[in-house]
């Protein structure tokens, strides 16, 4: 199982590197960053660098798909380039999976339309407008479409993806290798939770807001 997890400029760290701990972890898998072209590629704050070690090109027929989101999503909209080689891949994937903001990327490649998806809190309504069917809930299975909420949603995302593909003892058990036991020090994780003026002031900064 070759798993492409995509890199383009200004993607969010958390993004590509979450679903990228725990994928790896697959019995017999192979996990690789994939952009246009190889070499680091900055996430959105500039700070850190992820290598991509394959071209698009050179990874035709992977078995999962990864796309995360970031800032620089917006740039990758009418890449015709990337959003080809998304339908080409998904062509023959068993899975086709995004994190955040990735999702309107793959709606953008036409691979959405009426499937159930979700995105950042944020990006919602932005989804929707892109032909698929929207829904707040952090973790979206419809068929072989996987998509994760904002940032920290593509580590639940990769553990459930994990339970699918190799059963609920093989993600337990990276679970358990990782960890990952949540005990956040605030209930603020969404917008239903966490205060009013806070959610105003992220809508208000986002870049998704129509003008």
């Amino acid at each position: 199982m070759q798993i492409a997890i995509v890199l383009f400029d200004r993607f969010t760290a958390l993004d590509a590197v979450g679903p990228y701990e725990i994928l790896s972890r697959l019995p017999g898998s192979e996990t690789v960053f994939v952009a246009e072209r190889t070499g680091p590629v900055r996430n959105d704050t500039g700070t850190l660098a992820l290598t991509a070690d394959r071209t698009l090109a050179e990874v035709p027929s992977p078995g999962i798909v990864v796309v995360p989101g970031g800032p620089g999503q917006s740039a990758q909209m009418e890449n015709g380039d990337l959003l080809d080689w998304l339908r080409a891949a998904d062509a023959t994937s068993a899975w086709t999976a995004s994190v955040c903001t990735g999702s309107l990327l793959l709606a953008a490649a036409g691979l959405l339309r009426g499937r159930r998806a979700t995105s950042h809190w944020l990006a919602l309504d932005a989804l929707g407008r892109l032909g698929a069917e929207p829904t707040g809930e952090r973790v979206v299975f419809d068929g072989k479409y996987v998509t994760a909420a904002g940032v920290s949603s593509g580590i639940d995302m990769g553990l459930t993806l994990l339970g699918r593909v190799a059963g609920d003892e093989r993600a337990q058990a990276v679970q358990l290798a990782t960890e990952y036991d949540p005990q956040p020090p605030y209930d603020a994780g969404s917008p239903h939770k966490a205060p009013a003026h806070l959610v105003e002031k992220l809508r208000a900064r986002s870049r998704f807001i129509l003008t």
